[in-house]
């Protein structure tokens, strides 16, 4: 997922945005267990957008306070 759509999306949006993520990695985790996973790099990039949205939900919270 890009950076500058995040950025588009209200708190709202990214809350279930990264509900979203943090559910795909727990199913891709659990994959990788029992050896059903077909691409292992997929975890590292959920777990990299994870951050992403993570980040611009904590930039879009200091925004507010400075306000």
């Amino acid at each position: 997922m890009k950076t500058a759509e995040l950025r588009d999306k209200n708190e709202q949006e990214l809350v279930k945005v990264l509900e979203e993520l943090k559910a795909e990695l727990f199913n891709l985790r659990f994959q990788h267990a029992i050896n059903q996973l077909d691409n292992p790099m997929r975890i590292n990039l959920v777990k990299k957008d994870i951050a992403r949205v993570m980040t611009i939900m904590r930039e879009k919270q200091l925004q507010s306070d400075a306000q």
